[in-house]
């Protein structure tokens, strides 16, 4: 697994890093580029930690059972403080290792494959259409995130798991205070809550007389009336699948959207021919590389890039530097679909890559679509340097975005 055998270590980055552009890495991550593949960070409270930064070694390592996701694992990385905190609750699919993530993965499975994504897009097509409804008839101008690029994903996925979203503001606010909270305790207190509110929503299900459609009240109705499957564990897949299900899609169409904006030239070659569409969403997931930083704890040796990761390190992979390796992507800060930009790792590699990427695809290429379909003159509405996004220690994307047409 040696990628390169005589390298010079780069300078120690700090890791996580804030953008200075939304949509390109932190500049400070600059030397671990230009030495590749794999390097040392430092994480808050001064712990190295490697950093996987080359796309041959991600796949690798993404693949490898020697690396485990399992947060309670001591040597497991904590990239924020608040993460140290929050990592000892039960966390679903993403911190589980197999065979029990097999076994998870296997449960959900039906619920998002091809098929399924394509069956669903009719039922999207219709809530993306009403959201700019909604918002062409009280703009211009608009906030794009509040006013279509939350809204869609947070209603598809509420339909798909049989949640109410009527609960809408509660779930999307406990779920922004759990992922960038100010604090541990802040963020636990999200966890709490959405553990609550679920449980309390298994509750209802169980007592329903007619069964719902969601994926959720499929597990209720039948593997958690046979005991097939704990309630604890139904909770967490719950939170999983609804936070991960709607944060990371919205903040891909805001992002999306305004890239696409700072870019007129790759926007007008879109709007000329929207068959270009599923490539350009390959194309901005890997530009975009939104969740930057999928977290590993070796817990075996592992020689890799002339280097030892020895059982207990912690290994970070830094998608958006892993997605801009010129020897995979020539010229990788250009945002440029005609590529071939399947093989980048927006969703990850290996038995946790996303399981909802079907239906993430289907999303951002209808709303993306229909949105400069239907607002052809759409624009920012104020200077893209005035505009606010997230800090690096969260997943990318635009807090607000202001825009008019």
């Amino acid at each position: 697994m040696t990628d390169t055998t005589n390298r010079t270590q780069p300078p120690t980055v700090a890791f996580p890093q804030s953008r200075s552009c939304p949509y390109h890495p932190p500049t400070a991550y600059a030397p671990l580029r230009d030495n590749r593949p794999l390097a040392r960070v430092k994480l808050y409270d001064g712990r190295l930690v490697w950093m996987v930064t080359g796309h041959t070694l991600a796949r690798a390592l993404l693949a490898d059972q020697r690396l485990s996701s399992d947060p309670d694992h001591p040597g497991f990385p904590a990239p924020v403080a608040r993460f140290a905190e929050v990592r000892r609750r039960r966390t679903a699919l993403l911190g589980v290792d197999d065979p029990e993530h097999r076994v998870q993965r296997r449960l959900m499975i039906p619920s998002f494959t091809l098929k399924r994504a394509a069956a669903l897009r009719p039922r999207i097509q219709r809530v993306v259409d009403e959201r700019l409804d909604a918002m062409t008839a009280q703009g211009p101008p608009a906030e794009l995130v509040s006013a279509f690029a939350l809204p869609v994903p947070s209603i598809v996925i509420c339909a798909l798991l049989g949640v109410p979203y009527a609960d809408h503001e509660f779930f999307e606010g406990e779920s922004r205070r759990l992922l960038r909270g100010p604090s541990a305790a802040d963020s636990m207190d999200a966890r709490d809550r959405l553990e609550a509110y679920f449980d309390d929503l298994i509750h209802r299900k169980q007592r329903q007389r007619e069964r719902g459609d969601g994926v959720l009240d499929e597990l209720v109705h039948q593997q958690l009336r046979d005991g097939e499957l704990e309630r604890e564990l139904l909770i967490a897949l719950a939170i999983i699948l609804l936070v991960a299900g709607h944060e990371t899609t919205a903040n891909m169409i805001s992002l999306g959207t305004f890239t696409l904006l700072q870019h007129p030239h790759r926007l007008a070659e879109l709007r000329a021919d929207p068959a270009l569409l599923p490539a350009a969403v390959e194309e901005l997931m890997r530009l975009l590389s939104i969740a930057d930083g999928m977290l590993r704890v070796a817990v075996e040796d592992i020689e890799a890039a002339g280097e030892t990761i020895r059982a207990g390190d912690g290994v970070i992979f830094s998608t958006s530097v892993i997605n801009r390796d010129e020897s995979l992507y020539p010229d990788p800060d250009t945002l440029d679909w005609h590529r071939p930009a399947r093989h980048h790792v927006g969703f990850g590699f290996g038995i946790h890559q996303c399981l909802g990427q079907n239906l993430a695809r289907a999303e951002m290429e209808i709303a993306l679509g229909s949105l400069f379909e239907r607002l052809p003159s759409l624009r920012l509405d104020v200077p893209a340097e005035e505009i606010p996004f997230k800090p690096g220690d969260t997943i990318q994307g635009m807090l607000e975005l202001p825009v008019t047409w």
